[in-house]
């Protein structure tokens, strides 16, 4: 079981955390995404909404083709522009903590003592030798903050644009050289044809709660695919 604690200057003054990707922690084909990071994300990789383990939607960013495969990761190095937000996040989490004299709960940074990540020799240092959080840690709680809005943001969201009809399924058939072929099913992206199809007053709500942007930037991710593919044909090496 892991051992998350609450991220201590004084405790934790010294200790330092590894920051390069590694497939033990990064060796998924499809990772998390939130509403916040899909202008970033849909530069770089396909978005596409699923349903969860309780049924509900989430959106996740495609990173492979096959169980488990990043093909993002190369080696010590991520391949990309932009990593999402829930692996650049590395060992830390969001968590309640109390804080002032009534002990009010408020949301704190905590620490996974027992990843491999930490306390390795070479990391980054979490503080600064005088006080205060090092730039790899502000980055950090950047990065959880994201994913704590978006987390929260993102039922509102799905529940709109499934009531709007806009969720649609999509079907992902790749083929690739001597019979490889792979056939993705139970994913979702927002139909065309039923954006186009919005009233004024849809599309008008739409805009209004935010999420609009959002819905364009999952739509306009996916001719990332392609581009996945061709990353997967290199590394078959398939012309």
């Amino acid at each position: 079981m892991p051992t998350r604690v609450r991220l201590d200057n004084i405790e934790h003054q010294s200790l330092r955390v590894a920051t390069n990707p590694s497939a033990q922690h990064s060796n998924v084909n499809q990772v998390l995404v939130v509403p916040g990071e899909f202008e970033e994300v849909q530069r770089e990789y396909p978005i596409f909404i699923r349903k969860d383990q309780d049924g509900g939607f989430v959106a996740v960013a495609l990173l492979g083709l096959d169980k488990g495969e990043n093909l993002f990761l190369d080696g010590g190095r991520w391949d990309a522009r932009y990593i999402p937000a829930s692996i650049s996040r590395g060992p830390f989490f969001l968590g309640l903590g109390k804080s002032g004299e009534r002990a009010e709960a408020e949301t704190a940074v905590h620490i996974d003592l027992d990843d491999p990540r930490v306390g390795i020799e070479g990391g980054e240092l979490l503080f600064r030798e005088h006080g205060g959080s090092s730039p790899y840690l502000d980055h950090v709680t950047g990065r959880l903050h994201l994913l704590h809005e978006g987390l929260e943001a993102a039922p509102r969201m799905f529940a709109l644009l499934d009531e709007l009809r806009l969720i649609q399924p999509i079907g992902i058939d790749v083929q690739l050289g001597e019979g490889k072929r792979y056939r993705l099913s139970a994913m979702f992206t927002i139909g065309m044809e039923q954006f186009q199809g919005l009233t004024i007053d849809e599309l008008d709500r739409l805009y209004r709660s935010g999420f609009l942007a959002a819905a364009i930037f999952i739509r306009s991710s996916l001719p990332n695919l392609n581009r996945l593919v061709d990353r997967k044909k290199r590394k078959l090496g398939i012309a």
